[in-house]
């Protein structure tokens, strides 16, 4: 079950590091309504992984194309009005959909 994200969180996030890709990706995902769970699926990580890319903590560079190419088309869909997602329901069927590509 997909979880909001805590205040406590995004309060640090505001503060933390700018120029980390893990960094980058957690303030998309915020502002896109995604939830950590689905990017799991996406990137074939653990949850603990995507959370410590959020935190900051190095990502491997197999990783890093791969999330450099989900934030382009994540911040091409906010500007298209595609995102954010309204429910859950939609942030699964776009997680799915995105794998599908």
């Amino acid at each position: 079950m997909a979880r909001p994200y805590s205040d406590k969180f995004l309060l640090g996030l505001q503060y933390a590091d700018q120029s980390k890709l893990g960094i980058q990706l957690a303030q998309l995902c915020v502002k896109s309504n995604l939830p950590t769970v689905y990017l799991t699926d996406i990137f074939k990580v653990s949850r603990q992984s995507v959370h410590n890319w959020f935190r900051g903590k190095p990502i491997r560079k197999g990783h890093q194309k791969l999330i450099l190419e989900f934030i382009t088309i994540v911040q091409l869909d906010l500007d298209n009005d595609v995102l954010p997602a309204r429910n859950l329901a939609t942030a699964r069927q776009y997680a799915s959909d995105w794998m599908a590509k």
